[in-house]
């Protein structure tokens, strides 16, 4: 279980990680990055950063190059806000959970969809039986009567 102190740690470097990407990495490499969350080692010296990239694979890889590129960078900026004796290493993650959340929920749109459409098409089923009409035709009362 992480502490207290390392969780808020890695949400400061997320937010100035996220920040330092979104605004002041000018690496043409780093586009469609989101980072989605930071775990830090026990002792603090180590960073892992996941991230999500949208776009082609190739895309995806030449993004990641970027940041790897650019961790220096990023890392100053930590430091900066940090404040701390030691500044983590970071060390980016490609982390796949959104693209594959996305792919699952195409699917499961296209499942609905075609579902509907063969609701749509398939004639009614004839070992229903048919609902009541609501009209009494007067046959049960007249042999209650007799």
């Amino acid at each position: 279980m992480p502490s207290h102190r390392s969780l808020r740690m890695a949400e400061a470097i997320r937010e100035v990680v996220a920040t330092a990407i979104l605004f002041e990495v000018a690496d043409p490499r780093v586009q469609s990055v989101t980072v989605l969350r930071v775990e830090v080692s026990g002792d603090l010296r180590q960073a892992k950063v996941y991230v999500s990239i949208m776009g082609t694979e190739s895309e995806r890889l030449r993004a990641l190059e970027g940041l790897n590129h650019a961790t220096g960078f990023i890392q100053a900026r930590v430091a900066a806000r940090l404040q701390t004796r030691f500044t983590p290493v970071l060390g980016f993650k490609l982390d796949d959970s959104v693209k594959k959340s996305v792919e699952l929920g195409r699917l499961i749109d296209e499942a609905v969809a075609s579902d509907r459409k063969g609701e749509a098409s398939s004639p009614p089923d004839e070992s229903r039986p048919a609902p009541a009409s609501g009209v009494d035709d007067g046959q049960e009362r007249d042999a209650e009567d007799t």
